[in-house]
């Protein structure tokens, strides 16, 4: 027994004589033990706990689903592997992940060895630290979506970039993806580009800006093909000549009996298993299986097709709120599969495992492994995507035809006649990697290659078009169902929404399923439900403004004060495609909605949203100027946004009095307050 131990029995023993007959020594005695044993085991469990924390942080989860230790110093790796040259990605499609693996490849013909990195798992603090490797240089290929909003994977980074940091001696290159048809085109890159200038560190070559409106790709190869000069020129290298078409992957072939089928992914998105046993959270890396409920036609005639598609979430956990997104992992057809499995004469169910070459990679595969080849082109490729130049190039290789090998290098090229080609021939063409093996006959890579080649399979993002008020379990979905003739007489279909049409339920058989997560949204109803919103949804723009409307109409039903709500929603005929019309016309009814639809083809003058929207300048004014009222759109980015941006001005303008640039600060302010709110795509 320790001496504190002995002064506390001491201690208690001289208070039981002062206390009397109340406590006998014995008593004080077994009460000293009892709290010293209380003491300890809180102080063990807590020692505990901390140990189980720091093991917790220092591992994850892996796709193969073994868990492995994993360094998030990407200095360490740079030093330790001889490298100097560090590409950062933020992306959410996967374009600018496949942007930045094609720089570091290609950092090897100028002798900087290079690696790709995530910004999410990596400390960004060591920045500061980077200049201390020789001819050192990062790079960062970032995209914008949403509202001028950085990827998931780059807000802690941003956030970071934010406060005050000491970057000198960093030497620095930025491109950013974008789409010009948004209000903030590259806004991250623009930001990270300036603010890391701000923050002492060296650009090496000005910013590149790629447009997903034009031609991405093109912008990446001219940027990128000025931006290795200028990094030569800068740390005195030379190109080494001719590019090195190495793997990044290399190829185990599973013979049948090596491993147990549960050992195989089968569709996963990272754990193994985890369709099959789910267990929550779920999110982007685990996505919940949710029941196709409802599966209907929204179309009463007509050539096109709109579902309305109800997904239950019951037994989920998740939550949203009317104006989130919801996110549907797709299924390739199993058409182009098999084809694809033909024309590289493969077994496509034959099970293979792709293992990174760089050791240093925390991207160990391009997807999750061991798989089978159906699996990979049914779950993890995008095979409908039209290829990038690149993926073309080294298409090359595998041609025994010289007029082939010579129209796939040209079109890799970014020579004006190869630009040219490629556009004709992939872009214009609308040719997917099926397409151009079938049309370039003596092209046959390995079907392995290909997997390694080809983007990863993106969940699609859908507007929930419900209100957890009304639907807490359920979540509805409306979209059209893509589908044209391609000028090679061939016929595309989307991926998602084909997939969706062949899932209806069937009386008497199990609900179909589809891998789903929610992402929130900062497309949102005012606080306060008397604020007056004006919405305007031109076909399935329609969606989210369904849940609005039915929220609003739950509040007034609840007895709440519910200001101005004004729909304007077009369509072509009032009697093919006039989806929710019945719900619609009883909103109305109910004073839920002042309702404004345009037909654009019912008559011979084409009259579209825009048309009646224009006509109403004073109502515009009087929601957003005079009764501090909400602005929506969703739909087109391209063109009906744009066109009712210009409205708006024009409202603000001639009903308020304001210049023109005062106008555009006015909405840029309403932006800021959450009070103009757009929900677009192109």
């Amino acid at each position: 027994m320790s001496d504190n131990a002995q002064d506390i029995i001491k201690e208690a023993a001289a208070a039981a004589a002062v206390s009397g007959s109340l406590f006998s020594t014995f008593d004080i005695i077994m009460l000293v033990i009892l709290f010293g044993a209380a003491v300890w085991w809180l102080y063990s469990s807590r020692k505990e706990s901390k140990k189980d924390d720091l093991l917790l942080s220092n591992y994850a989860i892996q796709p193969a689903g073994s868990i492995q230790v994993t360094e998030n110093s990407f200095i360490k790796k740079l030093q330790s592997s001889g490298r100097s040259l560090v590409v950062f990605y933020g992306s959410q499609t996967g374009t600018g992940e496949e942007f930045a693996g094609r720089l570091a490849k290609e950092g090897i013909r100028y002798r900087l060895k290079g690696m790709v990195a995530d910004p999410e798992e990596c400390d960004m603090e060591e920045l500061t630290k980077l200049k201390d490797i020789p001819n050192s240089l990062a790079v960062f290929c970032l995209a914008t979506y949403g509202e001028g909003d950085p990827t998931d994977n780059a807000m802690d980074f941003i956030e970071w970039l934010k406060t005050d940091q000491d970057l000198t001696g960093l030497n620095y290159a930025v491109f950013g993806l974008g789409n010009k048809t948004y209000e903030h085109y590259n806004a991250v890159a623009i930001y990270v580009d300036k603010r890391l200038e701000e923050l002492g560190a060296s650009r090496v070559y000005e910013l590149g800006l790629g447009d997903d409106d034009a031609n991405i790709e093109d912008d990446f190869i001219t940027w990128k093909d000025k931006f290795w000069p200028s990094v030569c020129a800068k740390f005195n290298i030379e190109s080494t000549g001719e590019e090195e078409l190495t793997r990044q992957f290399r190829l185990i072939t599973h013979s049948p009996d090596e491993l147990k089928p549960n050992e195989i992914f089968t569709g996963e998105i990272s754990r193994l298993l985890s369709l099959q046993n789910q267990r929550p959270p779920y999110d982007a890396k685990n996505p919940f299986l949710a029941q196709i409920k409802v599966n209907k036609e929204l179309h009463k005639g007509g050539d096109r097709s709109c579902l309305h598609i109800e997904l239950d979430i019951s037994s989920s956990n998740m939550r949203y709120e009317a104006g989130d997104h919801v996110a549907v992992y797709p299924i390739n057809d199993s058409n182009l599969v098999d084809r694809l499995g033909l024309l590289t004469e493969t077994n496509l169910d034959e099970v293979f495992s792709l293992i990174n070459t760089d050791q240093e990679s925390t991207k160990k595969h391009p997807f999750p492994c061991p798989t089978s080849y159906r699996t990979a082109l049914s779950h993890y490729v995008e095979i409908t995507a039209l290829p990038r130049t690149h993926i073309l190039r080294e298409l090359v290789e595998y041609c025994t035809d010289e007029e082939d090998k010579k129209q796939l290098m040209l079109m890799a090229t970014n020579s004006q006649e190869g630009k040219a080609l490629y556009q004709s021939f992939i872009v214009d063409g609308c040719r997917n990697i099926v397409h151009i093996l079938e049309d370039i006959k003596s092209c046959k890579p390995p079907l392995d290659h290909l997997c390694e080649l080809l983007p990863r399979l993106q969940p699609r993002y859908y507007s929930i078009s419900s209100s957890p008020k009304l639907y807490p379990e359920m979540v509805h979905v409306t979209a059209v169902v893509v589908k044209y003739k391609t000028p090679t007489g061939r016929v595309n279909k989307g991926v998602t929404t084909t997939w969706l049409a062949d899932n209806k339920p069937d009386p008497g058989k199990p609900f179909p399923r589809v891998p789903v997560y929610i992402r929130k949204s900062q497309f949102r109803l005012p606080l306060q439900s008397q604020t007056p919103i004006l919405m305007v949804g031109p076909g399935t723009g329609l969606a989210p403004f369904r849940g609005f409307l039915q929220e609003r109409a739950h509040a007034r039903a609840s007895g709440k004060p519910v200001g101005d709500t004004v729909l304007y929603f077009g369509c072509r005929h009032r009697d093919q495609d006039y989806i929710y019309q019945e719900e619609l016309e009883e909103f109305e009814k109910n004073g839920d909605v002042v309702l404004n639809v345009a037909f654009s083809r019912d008559q011979p003058q084409k009259v579209y949203v825009t048309h009646l929207l224009e006509n109403n300048l004073d109502q515009i004014w009087d929601i957003i100027g005079k009764r501090n009222g909400h602005f929506y759109i969703c739909g087109d980015a391209k063109n009906m946004a744009v066109d009712v941006r210009n409205i708006v001005v024009k409202a603000i303008v001639e009903k308020g009095g304001r210049t023109e640039s005062d106008a555009i600060q006015f909405i840029k302010k309403l932006e800021s307050m959450k009070k103009y709110s757009a929900d677009v795509w192109s």
